[in-house]
């Protein structure tokens, strides 16, 4: 008998239900970054490697128009009203006119890709003039035993090479802050002394089991940018 080797969809493994079920952390982040940063509704959103879907879906239910891009299809199934776009993206330019979109988000996409600056460029052409850019990674520092747990990770980023990346390619207004993602801290950010403490003390091996834990010790950079008018 042959068996036939087909290659799995990374999104569909890495973010498989069984291994990260859906909660309702997706709708607690695109609520708070909606207020943040002031995001109108119907503004045209784009959540580029949106994976999932899930981010997207909020973005849709705080009234924004949203669109997507991954590598992977998989979106589509959890958010069917988005219109979700397939491109091999850092590769090929991205499937947009120029000055596409008043919103890009990312999520845990530009250290996937061995010269981020690409997407970055990409994102900068579709951005419309005083566009905003929010951006998420890992944070190096924070995580830099498991960060290769994931084998398709490649660029990690610093607070400096973040805001760095997005300076010399064209934006401006980058801000860069260390993100846990803890959302009673968003709240009430004089707790944030307490997720710290806990970061230093609790064993890493508690990490499955809590998630206080976990998200204290693993930390997110959160970057924000505009486009030139």
């Amino acid at each position: 008998m042959t068996l036939e080797n087909k290659q799995r969809d990374y999104v569909s493994v890495t973010y498989s239900e069984e291994e990260r079920p859906f909660t309702k952390y997706p709708d607690l982040l695109t609520r708070y970054l909606v207020s943040r940063y002031s995001l109108s509704e119907r503004k045209k959103i784009l959540d580029l490697g949106c994976g999932r879907g899930e981010f997207l879906k909020g973005f849709i239910r705080c009234g924004l128009n949203g669109y997507g891009v991954d590598q992977s299809l998989i979106g589509k199934s959890i958010c069917p009203e988005a219109k979700i776009l397939q491109s091999d993206m850092g590769n090929k330019p991205l499937p947009y006119e120029d000055n596409s979109f008043d919103v890009i988000f990312s999520k845990s996409v530009l250290e996937h890709f061995y010269y981020p600056e690409k997407l970055v460029k990409e994102m900068l052409r579709i951005l419309k003039p005083g566009g905003l850019a929010i951006t998420m990674v890992p944070d190096w520092e924070s995580i830099y035993k498991t960060f290769y747990e994931d084998y398709t990770h490649r660029t990690p980023f610093t607070s400096s090479s973040l805001r760095d990346i997005f300076l010399i390619h064209g934006f401006d207004d980058v801000t860069v802050e260390k993100f846990r993602q803890l959302p009673f801290l968003w709240a009430m950010p004089w707790l944030r002394p307490f997720a710290a403490f806990v970061s230093l003390i609790a064993p890493r091996v508690l990490r499955p089991y809590s998630k206080l834990v976990k998200f204290s010790q693993e930390i997110m950079l959160l970057c924000s940018c505009v486009k030139r008018p």
